[in-house]
């Protein structure tokens, strides 16, 4: 007996498939099968099946589909694979070896695969992994969503193991194989920069430079049109990676077998033109002039936020000596990320960022540190200003994400300067190696100019510091989860805190979301989803995302299961945006001993707790206690109301209990250094 998840839910006894009846019956199936050997609440059962309220004989419907399903499982022989459905109280519970769920044996395979160290065993293995798939995952289940939710983690299992396969195949040289595997993939899935990253090289070492650059601008374009941002590292290490090869050759090589449109489909790709080749043409083919420079590996990592790739001053640069030095050829860069949607409120953080920023008494460059929690807005209240008040700044605008608190490593002051000295028109090769040189460089371009710095998501002050421009005409606004007192110290920022959202402002953006009368159906439940986002806009966008999805509800019954504490981070998630999401970042950024502090902390009562009472919950002495607690405080994961008065906001309290509760009692530690939006 088999159990398929990765296409139509299906079970099958050797050649026969078993009837499953109607939709959510399969959906019931669906379920328990994606939580094995668990107990599934009848709850979470209800609350799948039914997207709008549930109807009152609800329990009774879920009950007759367990007891279908028991019965057509009997019918099919579930004994002898030891196979077994069973009721415990309020839960059910589908007892089963694993390895006949499809789904399963597709992870093991593709966990089994090791494309770069062991490329020959990882094809085969990637291959019949996904050859288990017969169309999209889930199919036949109900459209609510957390089945949505669960289809589109099952899809992008697959596009990572789409992806396996084709570096499986370049590390083997056989590229045409990884174009063809890759292409149709790309085409369905045109914002997903890894895919498209890995195109471009397959493309490249086959000879087809340009189709691989027009991969690049094609998906730029997308992803500024569609999500208002610029290409992130793996991209634009693909799309660099192939220049600098470009130049190290010489010039582009001409493309194997004949110059084809941009963006064509690489032979032997599905749907593509002359997509059956000769037995002759299925190796691997030479890559055009590849004995005149190296060919990308895809192993570099160069990543520069913020800039324009391919544009004019970062492809062309300056075609003499004297623009190195001034720069002032071309348009001023732009770099901004387009203006925040339903930006409401903060006229007096604006106000501040003015008041800082346009104060040209001190005959310094001014700074602005924007600070507060994770999700309270920072970079949204930056960007709004930096809109606003773009005509001050007529020279440019500049702006880098520094990856302070996101996956992976912050970004280096190298690569950012890189990225700005280029959108100022300096030519590739006179951009220096060394950070500082290259701020030195930086610092004398923009000395007379009226130029905006942007750095968002700074982890620390020795960060930002390689990135400060000079002229007292420049100004810069950094955005950090830290407070950054370095900057305040040693360079005179100014900063400006950002806290949470009043009842009326938290209401005000939900009604901007969901529309104005929506939230006046009910005022006091708008009050409530307030409270229980903390008033942390990115928590109430979250939550309005999920009302969005189901305009039937009400807010009263989003904020009935917001109550419920296991359920709340989840709810306030929509796809990879959450706070969950967000604070994982800031707590990845702790100490172990600081990490600790806060899984203890998370255990007070009410949130609310002095030095002494932390020490006796950690089991830290007071010294210990109180350093953590101050370093806990700089990274507003914890508020010092008054002198030795801390709180932690309640979902801070939830994160730090679930990760106490997954990784055990000590709590997951952070890999930081203690210093760490």
């Amino acid at each position: 007996m088999e159990f398929s998840l990765l296409g139509p839910i299906a079970v099958t006894t050797g050649s026969a498939e078993l009837s499953l009846g109607p939709a959510k019956r399969r959906s019931v199936l669906a379920l328990l099968l994606l939580q094995p050997n668990t107990t599934v609440p009848l709850e979470q059962l209800i609350d799948s099946l039914w997207e709008d309220e549930p109807p009152e004989h609800a329990r009774t419907v879920v009950q007759g589909h367990v007891s279908r399903l028991r019965a057509t499982l009997a019918e099919g022989g579930a004994e002898a694979y030891g196979i077994e459905l069973t009721t415990h109280g309020s839960a059910y519970l589908l007892r089963l070896p694993e390895e006949l769920i499809d789904a399963h044996r597709f992870g093991e395979l593709v966990a089994l695969a090791r494309p770069e160290a062991a490329p020959g065993d990882a094809v085969p293995l990637l291959r019949e992994a996904l050859g288990l798939w017969h169309g999209p995952a889930l199919t036949g289940t109900v459209t609510s969503p957390p089945f949505a939710a669960a289809a589109h983690a099952l899809e992008e299992r697959r596009l990572t193991a789409v992806e396996a396969l084709g570096r499986a195949h370049g590390a083997l040289g056989e590229h045409e194989q990884a174009a063809a595997i890759l292409y149709s993939a790309a085409v369905n899935n045109p914002l997903r920069e890894g895919l498209i990253a890995g195109l471009m090289r397959a493309l490249f070492r086959t000879g087809r430079q340009s189709d691989a650059l027009e991969w690049f601008h094609r998906t730029r374009r997308l992803l500024n049109e569609e999500l208002g941002v610029d290409p992130g590292e793996r991209l634009r290490g693909a799309y660099e990676e192939i220049l600098r090869a470009e130049a190290a050759g010489g010039g582009r090589a001409k493309p194997a077998g004949g110059a084809r449109p941009a963006g064509a489909a690489p032979a032997g790709a599905a749907g593509a033109p002359g997509g059956s080749r000769s037995a002759a043409d299925r190796g691997p083919r030479p890559v055009a002039g590849a004995d005149r420079g190296p060919v990308p590996d895809g192993t570099g990592t160069v990543d520069a936020p913020g800039a324009v790739p391919g544009g004019d001053g970062a492809r062309t640069g300056a075609t003499d000596g004297t623009r190195a030095g001034s720069g002032r050829a071309g348009a001023a860069p732009r770099l901004l990320p387009r203006a925040p949607a339903r930006f409401l409120g903060r006229e007096q953080e604006l106000a501040a960022l003015t008041a800082v920023l346009t104060d040209g008494g001190t005959g310094e460059s001014p700074l602005a540190v924007v600070a507060g929690p994770a999700g309270v807005g920072k970079t949204a209240c930056a960007v709004q200003w930096a809109h606003l008040r773009a005509d001050a700044f007529p020279d440019g605008q500049l702006f880098a994400d520094l990856r302070g608190f996101g996956e992976g490593d912050e970004a280096a002051p190298a690569e950012i300067l890189r990225d700005f000295l280029l959108a100022l028109g300096t030519p590739p090769e006179r951009v220096p190696g060394s950070a500082q040189a290259a701020s030195a460089l930086f610092r004398s371009l923009v000395a007379e100019r009226r130029l905006l710095v942007v750095l968002d998501n700074a982890r620390s002050s020795a960060q930002v510091r390689p990135l400060l421009p000079g002229g007292p005409h420049c100004a810069t606004v950094v955005t950090s989860r830290s407070r950054l007192d370095g900057l305040v110290a040693t360079d005179c920022a100014r900063p400006v805190g950002l806290q949470t959202l009043g009842h009326e402002e938290g209401a005000a953006l939900l009604g901007a979301m969901l529309g104005p009368e929506r939230v006046a159906e009910d005022p006091a439940a708008a009050r409530e989803l307030v409270d229980l986002c903390d008033g942390l806009p990115l928590a109430l966008r979250a939550a309005a995302a999920q009302l969005t999805a189901r305009p039937r509800w009400r807010l009263a019954r989003l904020a009935a299961a917001l109550r419920d504490e296991r359920r709340r981070l989840a709810l306030l998630s929509a796809e990879d945006t959450g706070i969950a999401a967000a604070l994982r970042m800031s707590v990845a950024r702790l100490s172990a001993d600081d990490a600790q502090l806060l899984s203890a902390l998370a255990t007070s009562a009410d949130g609310h707790l002095n030095a002494s009472l932390a020490a006796a919950l950690a089991g830290y002495d007071p010294e210990r206690t109180q350093d953590g607690l101050d370093r806990l405080a700089e990274m507003h994961l914890v508020d010092e109301e008054a002198t030795d008065v801390y709180t932690i906001s309640t979902l801070t309290q939830l994160f730090a209990r679930d990760e106490r509760g997954e990784s055990g009692e000590g709590g997951k530690h952070g890999t930081g250094d203690g210093s760490k939006e």
